[in-house]
C-alpha cells in the first residue's frame, strides 16, 4: 500500500512538471521517429547501430515498458538512456560529432519540440 502511495505521488509530482499525460505517446513517438530520421549512430553497448535499428529498440523497449514511463523524461531516464541488462549508458554520435549520452540527445530534443509547440 505505501510503495503504490509513493508511486502515485511520484507520477503526480513528475506529470506537474512535463507535459500532460495525453501528450506524452505524441512526445515519445517524436523523439523515437527523430532518431530514426537522424544520420547518426547509436551505440549500445559498445557495439554501433544504425539510427533505423535504434529506434526499432527503442520502440521495442516503450512498448515493452510503457508502465515505467508515465512521462518523456521517465521514458528517457528509464528506457532510452542505458541497457536495462548490462546498465551501460546508450550513446549517440551525431556526424561530425563525439558520441554523447543518449539522454542528452533525446533531452535536448525533447526542449526543442517543446518550444515549438510553445510558438
Amino acid at each position: 500500500m505505501r510503495f503504490a502511495l509513493i508511486s502515485l505521488v511520484s507520477t503526480l509530482i513528475l506529470l506537474s512538471f512535463g507535459a500532460r499525460a495525453e501528450e506524452v505517446p505524441a512526445e515519445i513517438d517524436y523523439l523515437l521517429t527523430t532518431v530514426g530520421s537522424s544520420d547518426c549512430v547509436f551505440i549500445r553497448n559498445g557495439k554501433r547501430h544504425d539510427a533505423q535499428d535504434a529506434e526499432d529498440h527503442l520502440r521495442m523497449k516503450y512498448r515493452r515498458g510503457k508502465r515505467y514511463a508515465p512521462t518523456t523524461e521517465a521514458f528517457i531516464e528509464r528506457l532510452a538512456s542505458k541497457s536495462s541488462m548490462s546498465k551501460k549508458l546508450y550513446q549517440i554520435e551525431c556526424p561530425g560529432t563525439e558520441p554523447v549520452p543518449s539522454g542528452d540527445w533525446l533531452s535536448q530534443r525533447l526542449t526543442e519540440f517543446r518550444d515549438s509547440q510553445d510558438q
